[in-house]
């Protein structure tokens, strides 16, 4: 006796004639709409903030909320308004100046990014997404960001929070795959406006509604401006049943150990001795894997006589 086969929900193509008008055109409005009225006042958003302050916020805001970001923000801006101002830094105020952000590599990768501008742009961050993409420490993600955010162009900005509206909306379950596939891109190509203007306005507006509604937890499906189409609700909002989603830790892991040895050496002034970092962590097997792990990550150099420094170079 073979067991019943599960009923399944298919979403409309977005591409399928036969399901009536291209579901981008049933969202684009209603998305766009909400974002008008609905839109954070974020200063990467503001007309002066440039194609330097949209990258910026793109390098800070990966896996780290706007609320930790802002003040960081501001600072950077503040002190580094171009990139050429950054580039003339020793690498390692870069790091000194991320603070407790984390995944501090990133300071690097936007300090580098900054140096291939002054070099090979002038000092202006170019608007090709090809030029972009060539960039050190620029991936897809981020060089699309650019290039919609800061230039108005058409291209699919994929992060964690339009996945989920995607998924959602479109496919019809409750979170994307861990990793984004070749379907999600091909999906979001399928629903980008042909307008580039208004592109670029979907790509933002798509964004803020997974942040602000669409949210991992806690979905405020009440407030969302196409919750009578979203594909997920329709069908009951059937719970999860892909590979178990990735949960971060911090306690205890050489994340945290490495946070605390360079939190030592962005508050001093010079090189650091080895004793004042054996003092971070109780551990030595754990603290000695994450000085290493620093060493060769290129944020930390060690120096003779067992000392320790930000990068100069």
């Amino acid at each position: 006796m073979t067991a019943p086969t599960k009923p399944t929900h298919p979403a409309p193509s977005p591409t399928d004639p036969a399901s009536g008008p291209p579901l981008g055109e049933n969202l684009h409005s209603p998305v766009i709409d909400w974002f008008g009225e609905n839109a954070r006042d974020l200063p990467w958003r503001r007309p002066d903030a440039g194609a330097w302050g949209v990258m910026v916020s793109e390098f800070m805001l990966q896996q780290t909320p706007v609320s930790r970001v802002l003040p960081v923000y501001e600072q950077w801006l503040a002190r580094w308004p171009r990139p050429a101002d950054l580039a003339k830094e020793a690498p390692g105020e870069a790091v000194r100046a991320w603070g407790r952000l984390g995944y501090p590599r990133r300071a690097l990768r936007l300090h580098g990014a900054a140096v291939a501008i002054t070099e090979r742009h002038g000092g202006d961050v170019p608007a090709d997404h090809a030029q972009l993409l060539a960039l050190p420490g620029i991936g897809e993600y981020t060089a699309a960001a650019v290039a919609s955010f800061a230039y108005g162009q058409r291209h699919p900005v994929l992060d964690t929070n339009v996945r989920r509206v995607f998924a959602r909306a479109v496919t019809g379950v409750q979170y994307p795959p861990n990793a984004t596939t070749a379907a999600e891109r091909k999906l979001a190509r399928a629903l980008l406006p042909e307008d580039e203007q208004i592109a670029a306005r979907w790509a933002a507006a798509s964004m803020e509604l997974g942040a602000l509604v669409c949210t991992a937890k806690s979905e405020s499906c009440h407030r969302c401006p196409i919750a009578s189409q979203c594909a997920w609700r329709l069908a009951g909002k059937p719970e999860h049943d892909g590979p178990p989603r990735r949960g971060q830790t911090y306690a205890g892991t050489d994340r945290q150990v490495r946070g605390r040895l360079l939190a030592v050496l962005r508050e001093a002034h010079g090189p650091v001795p080895q004793s004042a970092l054996d003092r971070v962590w109780h551990e030595p097997v754990q603290r000695a894997r994450a000085l290493d792990g620093l060493v060769a990550d290129g944020l930390v150099e060690p120096l003779a006589g067992g000392l320790y420094r930000l990068p100069l170079t």
